[in-house]
């Protein structure tokens, strides 16, 4: 595999089996199979038939390992589709330097962008469970990653935004650039925080039959402004079930443009960082600044 992140550990399906003959010796002798998937934060493995391993990449996604293990059993039973559940915990060892975890397997694929065979039945559904994590009433929850106002990106995504336009791919900083300014001069959200997932990228969502099932990687779980959650109108939806899920999730046109300016901030971050390293992705942060790009022109 290649490596996302300077300093990434190497990890390998020997290292998971190390580990778990070290601490989980029951599990030891299952097969175990690295997963292909668009995950930045993670090395996941499936383990057997009914479990994964995840080790993280990166010394922030071993922190978040906590926020997961603290929320999910308590977030479980108030969404309306499957999520994880930590089985175990490992600790470091091995030359593995953080902890990890072992989840119970949710079966179903990740859907990818331009290719959703049922798109309005989708857009239902993510609605569906962004409305259920906006009304989730759990106190003291922790600040979500992109809880925050888009103010607090200004920099790194007008940065990305140039180091993109000094790169070969096809983009037009200029409109990128008057998209962002549209989304960062919506008024700013001033009710209550709400409980947001904040990272619903595609490889983040499980489908079966086309629908809604599962839904992966709680580690920017937390309350702040509900905005970043409507994200997959333009990572994922086509313009049709983008607006069938626009009048599902009930939302201003301040808060709307909000999420626009996360789902811009996150792709010209991306791009540029994933675009040798993670294809997936790389191709998720096209389609998605052009989906943008090309609403902007509208």
């Amino acid at each position: 595999m290649v490596e996302m992140h300077a300093d990434e550990p190497d990890t390998d399906a020997g290292l998971v089996r190390r580990l778990l003959r070290a601490q989980f010796p029951h599990w030891a002798d299952l097969p175990v199979d690295r997963l292909v998937s668009g995950g930045t934060v993670n090395a996941v493995y499936r383990l057997g038939d009914t479990l994964t391993v995840r080790l993280p990449l990166t010394r922030a996604g071993a922190r978040d390992l906590d926020r997961e293990r603290r929320w999910l059993p308590k977030l479980a039973s108030v969404l309306p589709v499957t999520i994880p559940t930590v089985v175990a915990m490992g600790e470091p060892a091995e030359g593995y330097p953080w902890s990890w975890t072992v989840h119970e397997w949710i079966d179903g694929e990740p859907p990818v962008e331009g290719r959703l065979t049922r798109p309005e039945h989708l857009a239902h559904d993510v609605a569906e469970f962004v409305t259920a994590m906006r009304e989730v009433g759990l106190d003291a929850g922790p600040t979500a990653y992109r809880g925050a106002p888009l103010a607090t990106v200004d920099r790194h995504t007008r940065a990305a935004i140039v180091d993109l336009s000094h790169t070969d791919e096809s983009f037009d900083a200029n409109a990128a650039t008057i998209a962002w300014n549209e989304a960062l001069a919506a008024p700013a959200w001033t009710a209550a925080p709400r409980w947001v997932h904040a990272d619903l990228m595609p490889s983040n969502l499980l489908l079966t039959a086309g629908r809604l099932t599962g839904v992966l990687d709680f580690a920017t779980v937390g309350v702040g402004d509900p905005a970043c959650d409507l994200i997959p109108a333009w990572n994922l939806l086509s313009t049709s079930a983008r607006e069938v899920f626009r009048d599902a999730v009930d939302v201003d046109d301040a808060t709307w443009l909000r999420g626009r300016g996360w789902a811009l901030s996150m792709a010209v971050i991306q791009l540029p960082y994933y675009r040798t390293t993670n294809p997936i992705i790389s191709a998720n942060a096209r389609h998605t600044i052009g989906e943008i790009l090309a609403a902007s022109d509208t």
